[in-house]
């Protein structure tokens, strides 16, 4: 809030988007990629290197998964973007279902070359049950 009292970023203009997909199809690269191009980050964190800024938790980044979802703020277009890194593997399908409680909508990606998985299935269904709007994003083409 500001010194009057007022939010900076009026409650109307806030989103909370979700990244959700099966495990590997690139959540939290295309993440990475979006706190890049909204000058968020000066620099891309890549999973790979264990420099994502979502997978702050050691083992994250020693796997080069994501374990629990992690939450980011960043700013486009007059709105604060608040961002969900949600996990992709079956293990941690509870961490994706606490996201979606709090979804104004979620981006579900798909990889291109593997085609629909299985634990995108599961969080689509997750999704349908709280009523959450989704785009569907193709990756890795």
């Amino acid at each position: 809030a500001t010194e009057d009292g007022k939010r900076a970023v009026p409650l109307k203009d806030y989103r909370n988007i979700g990244i959700m997909a099966h495990i590997d199809a690139g959540k939290t690269t295309t993440t990475e990629r979006i706190l890049f191009y909204t000058g968020r980050n000066y620099k891309i964190g890549e999973v790979h290197e264990g420099t994502a800024t979502m997978d702050w938790m050691e083992q994250e980044q020693e796997r080069g998964i994501t374990i629990t979802s992690a939450a980011t703020t960043t700013f486009w277009d007059k709105h604060r973007i608040n961002i969900i890194d949600t996990p992709g593997h079956v293990d941690f399908t509870l961490e994706v279902e606490r996201a979606l409680r709090v979804l104004d909508g979620a981006i579900c990606l798909f990889d291109s070359v593997a085609g629909v998985e299985p634990q995108s299935e599961t969080v689509w269904r997750q999704a349908d049950r709280y009523g959450v709007p989704r785009i569907c994003f193709v990756n890795k083409m």
